[in-house]
């Protein structure tokens, strides 16, 4: 299995940051599209098998599937920018500027957007039959993760928020090394399982994943869930987006450029002994003064 170095992985995560600004909103559009639709599938899928089954845990060892294909076909998740673009802008390449780092997130944001409501509308009309039917219970499931994960929070209040928040954080860390793991490896399966295990533990832990969430919610709402798109945006949407920034680029970005990309100086060296001479004294006391 081929294994890029961390030294060389940053310079590769810098490369891929500079070129996501760089490129053109048609076709920054397209990747965030098909990866928020592709991710959203997934997680359609997931939810499916852990209802058929009772494993939850079966829904989080088949997930990643979704993040694999997304990634290994170059497209563009919200929370993968969130570590990658700034990251060009922190090395300083000719032309980077904040702007378009910002211009970069809300594409994408956009895309992934588009793809996961797609997605949502559907398998909303799988679940009901065309919404001739009552939601299977796959369906019902989706309605009651929407109403856990708004009305859930606000129950709680600040507290909720700040859980909430946390859960952002935390997923955008599994994600974003989900992100870094595409690249450790130069071959296929180097690559999955590199992507698999952090995007496995996010899903099966139950942390908020901004993209996921486009569609998890607009599912719930179109399938009877007991919440408003206010609640979704306000006690979901907007602290998980920022929770993702955070985690990601904290965690993650951050971390591996300072201490791969920017490392700090060297352990110093003594600098070597003069060779004694006779003025010096004896030639052994003049070795033991350097031991």
């Amino acid at each position: 299995m081929s294994y890029v170095k961390p030294s060389d992985l940053v310079t590769s995560l810098v490369d891929a940051g500079e070129a996501k600004i760089f490129m053109s909103t048609r076709d920054t559009l397209l990747r965030a599209y098909m990866a928020g639709a592709l991710l959203t599938l997934a997680a359609a899928f997931a939810v499916s098998m852990s209802v058929q089954t009772g494993s939850p845990l079966i829904g989080a060892l088949l997930f990643p599937v979704g993040f694999i294909m997304l990634y290994l076909l170059g497209y563009d998740l919200l929370t993968g920018v969130f570590v990658l673009a700034p990251l060009a802008w922190l090395d300083r390449r000719p032309g980077v500027t904040g702007r378009g780092v910002l211009r970069n997130w809300g594409l994408v944001f956009l895309g992934n957007f588009g793809g996961a409501l797609t997605v949502a509308v559907l398998m909303s009309i799988v679940f009901t039959y065309g919404f001739s039917t009552e939601p299977d219970a796959v369906g019902v499931a989706l309605g009651h993760i929407g109403e856990g994960r708004t009305l859930g929070y606000a129950e709680h209040g600040a507290a909720g928020m700040l859980t909430l928040f946390v859960r952002g954080v935390l997923c955008n860390w599994m994600v974003s090394t989900g992100v870094v793991g595409a690249m450790v490896a130069k071959d296929v399966p180097g690559k999955a399982i590199a992507m698999w295990m952090p995007i496995m533990l996010f899903f099966a832990m139950g942390f908020e994943h901004s993209v996921v969430n486009m569609f998890l919610f607009p599912t719930g709402l179109m399938l009877g869930g007991q919440f408003t798109v206010m609640d979704y945006l306000v006690w979901n949407e907007i602290p998980t987006v920022l929770g993702n920034l955070v985690g990601g680029l904290t965690f993650t970005g951050l971390v591996l450029y300072a201490t791969h990309g920017r490392t700090g100086p060297r352990r110093g060296t003594v600098a070597p002994a003069v060779p004694p001479t006779a003025a010096d004294g004896p030639l052994d006391e003049t070795r033991e003064q350097l031991v």
